[in-house]
């Protein structure tokens, strides 16, 4: 960022609507603030047209790379001096148009396993619970690795039968027992499987699953890349920040 520019936050969002709200609500929340004043300069792009990540990664169904680029483009147009998109199977899509971009963008994922990386006490063993397109592109497999981590996934039957028809239901407004109790049962057989801690790899899981409801150490990506982003906005430099860190 050029010396003198001010800092703008851009969410590339809308995957879906309510957890790019929640999203919002996490950057209010992670910014020390005692006036309105205090909070940080926000462009949010909410496309909900975007086509659906999951079956474009695993069924053959439409590339979202053109409105992801769109967006990205609107944001940087609208004054966007770094960007965060809250949407973990997106981030599949991001190689193709990161270079394009001209703005850095904050990689949630790396951010998760940086995270992770500090923990105390260490743990080796992580669950996750997330979309079947960012399961099977292996995005957090790739990215904990390079940390140390051995990934925990939940069986096929859990993935098909309980993970992705909760998500599924999340985006469609339910949040009820019928969809809590599914995920609880997921991450407590990711525990049972050896899991220290289990990471909401979908931003759509946090908005019904709560840390009383794991037990062990339950992460959310989203938050951490809502505080990345604020840190960035009061340093008013993207060193550092949009690269994976090194624990």
């Amino acid at each position: 960022m050029s010396p003198g520019v001010e800092p703008v936050i851009g969410v590339l969002g809308g995957m879906g609507p309510a957890a790019t709200v929640d999203f919002y609500a996490k950057l209010v929340a992670a910014t020390p603030a005692d006036v309105d004043q205090d909070h940080p300069k926000v462009v949010i792009w909410a496309d909900p047209s975007i086509p659906d990540r999951t079956l474009a990664l695993t069924a053959g169904g439409p590339d979202p790379t053109p409105w992801l680029l769109r967006g990205a483009e609107i944001l940087r147009s609208a004054g966007a001096t770094i960007i965060g998109i809250p949407c973990n199977t997106a981030h599949a899509f991001l190689p193709r148009i990161e270079s394009r971009l001209g703005v850095p963008v904050v990689h949630m994922i790396d951010q998760a396993g940086c995270h992770l990386a500090r923990m105390v006490p260490r743990v080796s063993r992580v669950g996750l619970l997330a979309s079947t397109g960012t399961v099977q592109t292996g995005l957090y497999q790739d990215v904990l690795s390079r940390y140390g981590f051995t990934t925990v996934l939940p069986g096929a039957e859990l993935q098909t039968g309980l993970v992705m028809p909760a998500i599924r239901a999340i985006k469609a407004g339910r949040a009820g027992p019928e969809v809590v109790g599914p995920l609880r049962v997921a991450a407590d057989d990711l525990i049972a499987w050896g899991a220290q801690v289990v990471v909401a790899g979908c931003t759509e899981i946090p908005l019904v699953l709560r840390p009383d409801d794991v037990g062990c150490p339950f992460v959310d990506p989203a938050y951490l890349l809502a505080r990345t982003l604020v840190e960035y906005a009061r340093a008013a430099t993207p060193a550092g920040l949009a690269r994976p860190c090194t624990g």
